[in-house]
């Protein structure tokens, strides 16, 4: 049984149907990209998956269960998180202040715990700047701690992302574009720290259009067409695939 599925998902905007039948399933532990020229529906596809729009029609699958429609903060309980292609920090705040925010189910977010300051409460606060602070090291933004995530650049904020997102402690980690306006060298960074996340067992599903990145770091490509499955398999087929190389060169509209 896949860990993820969609079934026959179909999104209309008005006139326009931006995904038409769509079925993909993501196996555990997979490391899978999702590409296709502007328009293909992609980022459509990832919204229906995690939440943020429902489906007009079909059904979205985690771990067994119909989880069609659930809201993001649902899906996350769950162990489906995904980042967006323009990050979302909070920018008043410090990095370290952006990471512990992050945490669900914090309890000095409710009135009673908050009050009582009881001892498993001071625990779970310090378990959660602790992992947090783990996680601003992990991926090299201790330096910036204590820095206004305003300030960072596109590729730092990413980094910022990903550590806030892990905070939720992921089973599935949805990817928009983590390489977008990001330079080479924190690019690369990136990716190493997708393949270490894959490698201690998450599964990982990656929009993007930076392909050559895309192609060396996935196990398997799923190319959208008009809202439709395209093509599937091992990324060096997928890419000399002629229906590929047609939809790409044959410009694909918005």
């Amino acid at each position: 049984m896949s860990l993820l599925s969609a079934e026959g998902l179909v999104k209309d905007f008005g006139g326009l149907r931006a995904i038409d039948g769509l079925s993909v399933s993501i196996d555990e532990e997979e490391l899978v990209g999702v590409m296709g020229p502007n328009g293909a529906g992609k980022s459509t596809f990832f919204n229906c998956v995690s939440g943020v729009i429902p489906p007009d029609e079909g059904t979205v699958t985690l771990d067994g269960t119909d989880v069609t429609g659930d809201p993001p903060e649902s899906l996350a309980h769950r162990g489906l998180v995904r980042t967006f292609q323009n990050t979302r920090e909070l920018e008043t705040m410090t990095v370290r202040d952006n990471v512990r925010l992050a945490a669900p189910d914090q309890p000095g977010e409710r009135t009673l715990p908050a009050l009582l300051r009881s001892g498993s409460m001071k625990r779970e606060e310090e378990a959660v700047r602790d992992r947090a602070e783990e996680l601003i090291e992990t991926f090299e933004l201790d330096h910036l701690a204590d820095e206004y995530s305003s300030n960072l650049s596109g590729g730092q904020r990413k980094l910022l992302e990903l550590a806030r997102t892990l905070m939720l402690d992921p089973d599935v980690l949805m990817l928009d574009e983590p390489f977008a306006g990001v330079n080479p060298t924190l690019t690369r960074e990136i990716a190493d720290h997708i393949l270490d996340l894959n490698a201690e067992g998450m599964t990982v599903v990656i929009i993007e259009h930076e392909l050559e990145t895309l192609t060396e770091l996935v196990d398997r490509l799923v190319v959208l067409q008009q809202g439709r499955l395209l093509v599937e398999g091992d990324p060096e087929a997928v890419l000399e695939d002629e229906r590929v190389i047609e939809a790409y060169l044959g410009g694909d509209a918005e």
